[in-house]
């Protein structure tokens, strides 16, 4: 009873820091997933502008105008481009893109980690080929909801609300907090009580603690969809369903930023993360703004992003038609080291 005590007095104070990032594009390309293939599905990107088909390292990030808040932090963030669909449109279905009210990045359990996010580290989470509950791994905790609103009865954690959101809909996802410093496999920390193979540290054998990134992410529905919804809502990812829902990142904060993270002098539960370029959220050091590095491949068009899948795999993929006003309306707009990420197969529950 002692220690359950000690460990709930710890968690309650757990440090963390968070950095804002506005999106900077729509794109097909998903560097850890299909480098050098324009080929994915749509995605929205936040943070360092530098990031294309073939972006491997940090060092290539910082070569970028990154549009995080806090002047430090040159990494890139992409998400499924979440679309509102018109099924009743004259000229067919359409599909706009809508830009995030907010898009945050949580740095968490720093005063636990025992090292900083390693250079050049990369990693997906989420299952893109979701279609339901039974395909997500519940440690990432993808889950969409109305920020503030009660919870509805019944609902999957990872399913769109049925019913209008008041404030604003809300997704969050949550990434691993162990890593292994050589391979850069990762891993989630669980009690080593009740699971086999997990260390004092609560990491999977051979694994250390690192910062746990969550991102949270806010779209504001109320100016697009005045008349709210009840049941299904009219949005799509582009990968699918709610369910298909996952985050990509690569790390581009400068490395004394993500030092101080694991040694920050005020010891507060909250702090804003001090580096050579500023603190806080006092902007982006770019003077210029950030835009697509490689605007001559790929596309940022729905419909065409279904084309060049189709041309790639050779299996017709079903065409909409798409508001190809990318901004149409406010609120619209595994690991490598580098090497990909390979479960660790401790993840499952014993």
């Amino acid at each position: 009873m002692q220690v359950l005590s000690l460990l709930l007095a710890v968690g309650s104070v757990s440090a963390y820091t968070v950095t804002n990032v506005d999106l900077f594009m729509f794109k097909n390309i998903d560097p850890i997933v299909t480098p050098g293939q324009y080929v994915s599905h749509m995605h929205s990107f936040f943070g360092s502008d530098a990031v294309n088909v073939n972006t491997t390292t940090s060092a290539e990030l910082r070569e970028g105008c990154s549009t995080a808040k806090n002047p430090n932090d040159f990494s890139v963030y992409w998400v499924p481009t979440l679309y509102l669909v018109d099924k009743d449109a004259a000229d067919g279905q359409t599909h706009t893109p809508i830009t995030p009210m907010r898009f945050s990045a949580y740095y968490e359990l720093l005063n636990e980690a025992e090292i900083p996010i390693p250079e050049d580290f990369q990693i997906v989470i989420g299952n893109a080929s979701a279609t339901g509950p039974e395909g997500l791994n519940e440690d990432a905790n993808v889950s969409w909801a109305c920020e503030g609103d009660e919870t509805e009865e019944g609902k999957e954690l990872a399913a769109f609300p049925t019913k209008t959101c008041s404030t604003h809909l809300q997704t969050l996802l949550w990434f691993p907090d162990c890593i292994n410093p050589d391979t850069y496999e990762t891993g989630y920390s669980k009690n080593p009580k009740a699971f086999e193979g997990y260390g004092d540290n609560w990491c999977p054998t051979g694994m250390k603690k690192f910062p746990r990134l969550r991102f949270s992410i806010r779209y504001d529905l109320r100016k697009i969809l005045p008349d709210g919804w009840e049941g299904e809502p009219p949005l799509e990812l582009a990968c699918g369903s709610s369910y298909c829902s996952h985050g990509d990142f690569i790390n581009g904060w400068l490395p004394e930023a993500l030092e101080y993270m694991l040694n920050d002098p005020s010891k507060r539960e909250y702090f804003q993360v001090v580096g050579p370029l500023g603190a806080g959220d006092q902007g982006t050091a770019c003077t210029s703004t950030a835009e697509d590095s490689d605007p001559d491949h790929g596309t940022s068009d729905y419909e065409e992003s279904l084309k060049m899948m189709q041309t790639a795999t050779g299996i017709e993929v079903e065409e909409k038609q798409v508001d190809t006003e990318e901004t149409a309306v406010e609120g619209t707009c595994k690991v490598k080291k580098v090497r990909r990420h390979q479960p660790h197969s401790a993840h499952h529950r014993a």
